[in-house]
């Protein structure tokens, strides 16, 4: 259907660039109402991720001409890359304060794109509403920190804070090897440099192999997508040096299998006593609908112990979920559920969302019932106390 575009010449001069300013306007709109992700596709109306829900912003239908039109005067000199790839990364700058992680691609109709809202101003992890238990891996020497979750939970926000919070207050070399790069660092008290995947680097595994021989303390890898760059990621955090990273898994527990899984299995006992090595920290987050509207972080912590080390090294995966919750007062680990019980007990969410976003609902639903009835009780013999003092 497209054949006949690639003969189309690219002519940047000819441009009026109305659609890059309609597209302005509706990114501004995202904005102004919360939203995190514009979708626009051709012979539809433009939608808005909004608190986690898919809302139509107009009714306003987008035309196969002007989708088209659109990724000319977005891409540019690099529009033949869409047609030959059929689908492309970059960033679009908004203003001082908004830039946009974006993605345009074919689908049946003709042209879709997403973007997605990234600050120009880096949040704290304080803003975040972080455990402060992760300002513990900000301080790590050496070793593997991976942040894992779904698409659209946060990752790169947390990590982000992290790695500005180590800027702010350590001297240290950062490389960050990125596909493409999301936040922007200036250079405050570290020295940051950033790669993009495409632009400055071909590909992870090769940059990561050339960021050792850049005198990094830290390194952090976009996405650790294959088993080559897992591996040399994980050298990297056995020779001295602190490596962060995600993964798109669902939880601590899935991430040790999800990364032993991908290789052969005659590697892996050797790939599983490595990562028990390395392995220094898991934050796995999902965002939970609040009271307000809004969404909020609940995240997993696993913090390496000799526990932990011990059930990688062995295999015994399915004990890692009880050996984070019964952690959690000596090391400040929390599973899914007890970050949950306390996003709860802090009046952030409500009982439905908490028990719906359980890993065990049933035994989260009698914690909840037990708080509740101390909560009660407590306010039963406040009212007392009063009653009794008038």
């Amino acid at each position: 259907m497209f054949d006949e575009l690639e003969e189309e010449k690219i002519d940047p001069s000819t441009y009026t660039y109305e659609m890059t300013e309609k597209l302005k306007f509706y990114l501004q709109g995202l904005l102004k109402h919360g939203g995190s992700d514009l979708h626009i596709k051709t012979n539809s109306k433009f939608r808005g991720r909004i608190n986690g829900e898919m809302l139509t912003l107009s009714d306003d239908i987008l035309s196969y001409k002007d989708g088209i039109t659109l990724a000319k005067e977005l891409l540019k000199g690099r529009y033949p890359e869409l047609i030959k790839n059929k689908s492309i990364d970059f960033n679009f700058k908004l203003n001082e304060e908004y830039r946009f992680r974006a993605n345009i691609f074919f689908q049946m109709d003709g042209v879709s794109a997403v973007f997605r809202a990234i600050p120009v101003n880096i949040p704290t992890m304080d803003d975040l509403k972080l455990p402060q238990v992760i300002e513990k891996f900000c301080n790590l020497k050496r070793g593997l920190v991976l942040v894992t979750g779904p698409t659209g939970s946060g990752k790169s926000t947390t990590l982000a804070s992290i790695i500005n919070h180590i800027n702010e207050k350590q001297r240290k070399h950062i490389i960050t090897i990125e596909d493409p790069i999301e936040f922007v660092y200036k250079d405050k008290n570290s020295l940051i440099n950033q790669r993009a995947i495409g632009q400055d680097a071909l590909d992870f595994a090769s940059s990561l192999r050339a960021a050792l021989r850049e005198d990094p303390d830290v390194i952090l890898i976009g996405e650790m997508r294959d088993m080559e760059t897992i591996e040399i990621a994980m050298h990297a955090a056995e020779t001295g040096h602190l490596v962060f990273s995600t993964l798109h898994t669902i939880d601590a527990k899935d991430t040790i299998n999800r990364i032993i899984g991908m290789f052969p299995g005659e590697e892996q006992n050797k790939i599983r006593m490595s990562l028990a090595a390395t392995i220094q920290g898991v934050m796995s987050q999902r965002l939970i609908k609040t009271v307000d509207n809004k969404r909020a972080a609940a995240i997993e912590i696993l913090i390496r112990n000799a526990r932990v080390e011990a059930l990688i090294a062995d295999g015994r995966d399915s004990e890692i979920t009880d050996a984070i919750e019964e952690g959690c007062d000596v090391y400040g680990s929390q599973s899914f559920d007890q970050a949950l019980l306390s996003l709860y007990k802090e009046g952030r969410i409500n009982q439905e969302e908490t028990l719906l976003n359980a890993s065990n609902s049933a035994d989260l639903a009698m914690k909840l019932r037990s708080y509740n009835q101390s909560i009660n009780g407590k306010e039963v013999l406040e009212d007392s106390a009063i009653e009794l003092k008038i």
